[in-house]
């Protein structure tokens, strides 16, 4: 597994419904790519975003990194979308597991 946590804080008057609409075709696009395994994202209180996402490989996660179109809208987001983000990845986590069997 690699996964990439990307932290993100959004510009104040950036337009919601236009990064929302780029967000939801992204998600999809990222969803149909080889190696996507899953995505999750979270807003904390203070507006600071978090969004994880699981491929099978880094050479996966590495290719949707290089999409054509996920390349227009990491640019967009570079000049219209983010005050700041940091990427981080890490390849073969350490992994912990816990899951409540059914009573």
């Amino acid at each position: 597994m690699f996964l990439v946590v990307f932290r993100n804080r959004k510009r104040a008057g950036m337009s919601a419904a236009a990064y929302s609409a780029d967000a939801e075709r992204m998600e999809a696009l990222a969803r149909a790519q080889l190696g996507f395994v899953s995505f999750k994202s979270y807003v904390a209180n203070d507006g600071e975003v978090i969004a994880l996402s699981e491929w099978a490989s880094e050479d996966a996660a590495r290719a949707w990194g290089r999409h054509p179109d996920h390349a227009v809208i990491q640019r967009r987001g570079r000049d219209e979308y983010y005050e700041s983000y940091t990427l981080y990845t890490a390849d073969n986590p350490r992994t912990h597991q816990f899951e409540r069997p059914p009573e």
